[in-house]
């Protein structure tokens, strides 16, 4: 194959990180296509609820050289508006975004020096190659799982799409993070019997202080923190903590809801009974404080920056009073309790199996990188989270990321 059938380079995925690289890489002239496994925002349709919204306020849930002029920066865009809004920016700046073109192998070429992409429609070549097909799509269920009662509807936060959809009975959501909350919350909502495994997740306010919580985190560099310094301060990469779509979520007024909150999920028993750690008071204190340090840090910034914002105002979803099992539930009976679903909320992980690169993948099948720099010329990762900052995964880094990979591009090609 000769140099001219060669791509400058080739981006996986059309989801909020590809197209943003895709944008960088048309304005810096680049030939490229962006191979997508179905259709733009496809992990968007695919693995999110129906009344899912965005956690990022719509002034910040733009792509580059975007900015939202619309009349309500603070809202939040629904899956579908989200959906769309990825539509119209590949079509805007057409982009060259190939459909149901699944890459099932990345290999190294041996003519050109080039890299090899086996796909669904063929074979191309390129210089470089962008993996921005997401590192949280792949969802993770403890080892457990396999022994629980074969009768109960077993599904992941990405397999739930709402309340109508699960078996009639009681409803055991297990992990207390993000879409655990949310969907705990939506459940509840729709009358459901709805029991909650807490985890150690933080928590942030909606608002705060006259302003979206998200403003004031961007504002005052809070979102800029590296990773490194992120994993010293917790020791690992801690899950984001709980924000509300449209208003703070507490584990406090999930309970007041009429969740039945209970500690982390430990273990399968004989006879369908689950055990639980008796950690759930722990766990509320570790939201509540997680909460404390964020507004002291917003505080701090705005007494810095000498900003006159309004006193912060009590928060119903943190002043409610919780209500607790008592005596706590340490052992459930599934068939006394009613139970017929779990919804698994224990967390995702990238699917990069396709990536046959001796140096790019970590033992854990991972991708190995540098602010999103594989040690492999020519090799680069986009909208990882946490890649390089507590930014990065949100769609709000993409603006910063990709013209920065891209750069790194044209500097070594």
């Amino acid at each position: 194959m000769s140099n001219a059938n060669v791509l400058d380079a080739v981006v996986i995925g059309a989801g909020w990180a590809g197209l943003g690289v895709s944008y960088w890489l048309a304005r810096r002239g680049l030939r490229h296509s962006v191979l997508e496994r179905g259709r733009i925002g496809e992990t968007w349709r695919a693995q999110r609820w129906d009344s899912f919204r965005m956690n990022t306020p719509n002034v910040q849930t733009v792509m580059p050289g975007d900015c939202y002029d619309g009349p309500d920066p603070s809202g939040a865009l629904t899956r579908d508006q989200f959906v769309a809004l990825l539509e119209d920016f590949a079509r805007r700046n057409a982009l060259p975004v190939e459909p149901d073109t699944a890459v099932t192998e990345l290999s190294r070429a041996h003519e050109n020096g080039a890299y090899r992409l086996t796909t669904s429609r063929g074979t191309l070549l390129a210089r470089n190659v962008i993996v921005a097909s997401g590192s949280l799509n792949c969802p993770v269920r403890p080892i457990w799982a396999a022994a629980l009662p074969p009768v109960l509807r077993q599904i992941d936060a990405s397999g739930y799409r709402s309340a109508a959809d699960l078996p009639d009975g009681a409803v055991l959501v297990v992990g207390s993070g993000q879409s655990g909350a949310q969907i705990a919350e939506e459940l509840a909502e729709a009358g459901r019997t709805v029991f909650l495994a807490t985890s150690r997740v933080g928590r942030l306010p909606r608002r705060y202080r006259g302003r979206d919580v998200m403003v004031w985190l961007l504002e005052c560099g809070f979102l800029d923190v590296r990773r490194e310094e992120v994993i010293r301060l917790a020791g690992r990469i801690p899950p984001r903590g709980v924000l509300g779509s449209v208003h703070t979520i507490s584990l406090q007024a999930l309970s007041a809801q009429g969740v039945v909150l209970l500690g982390r999920l430990t273990g399968v028993e004989d006879g369908g009974r689950l055990s639980f750690a008796d950690d759930l008071e722990a766990n509320v204190r570790f939201a509540d404080e997680a909460s404390d340090n964020i507004k002291r840090h917003i505080d701090e910034y705005i007494s810095r920056a000498g900003i006159d914002a309004p006193v912060s105002e009590p928060d119903p979803a943190e002043t409610v009073a919780i209500r607790q099992p008592n005596p706590t539930i340490g052992l459930l009976d599934l068939s006394r309790s009613r139970i017929t679903s779990v919804v698994w909320c224990t967390g995702f992980k990238g699917d990069f199996s396709w990536v046959r690169l001796p140096g790019a993948l970590d033992a854990a099948g991972q991708p190995v990188h540098e602010d999103g720099v594989a040690a492999l010329p020519g090799l680069y990762f986009a909208g990882l989270d946490f890649a390089s900052t507590r930014k990065s995964g949100i769609i709000l880094a993409i603006a910063e990321e990709a013209p920065r990979l891209v750069e790194h591009i044209v500097g070594h090609s």
